[in-house]
């Protein structure tokens, strides 16, 4: 009968605890990365609608990362919401 030190040593087990792994680490940047624009968004357009920090909690990383970038050309709320609206079905 395997023993739980043999099941941790099998190469199923290891892929699976380096996934695992991963996924955390990509949760981890997701959550730094929505709360930084969060702060930074709040703080260049004086605050932040519950809708905008509604639609932006929702937005996956990929989009969080895109947003980003354009930060810099977002100056209002009107702005942000005509960008949220042309991310395809994040917002």
């Amino acid at each position: 009968m395997l023993g739980l030190t043999d099941i941790k040593a099998t190469r199923v087990y290891q892929d699976a605890l380096e996934e695992g792994r991963e996924e955390g680490r990509e949760e981890g940047r997701e959550a730094a990365t929505r709360s930084l624009l969060l702060r930074l968004l709040t703080r260049k357009l004086d605050s932040l609608s519950a809708a905008s920090q509604a639609a932006i909690t929702r937005l996956p990383l990929a989009t969080l990362e895109r947003l980003s970038e354009a930060l810099f050309d977002i100056d209002t709320e009107a702005d942000l919401q005509a960008w949220l609206a042309s991310q395809p079905g994040d917002a």
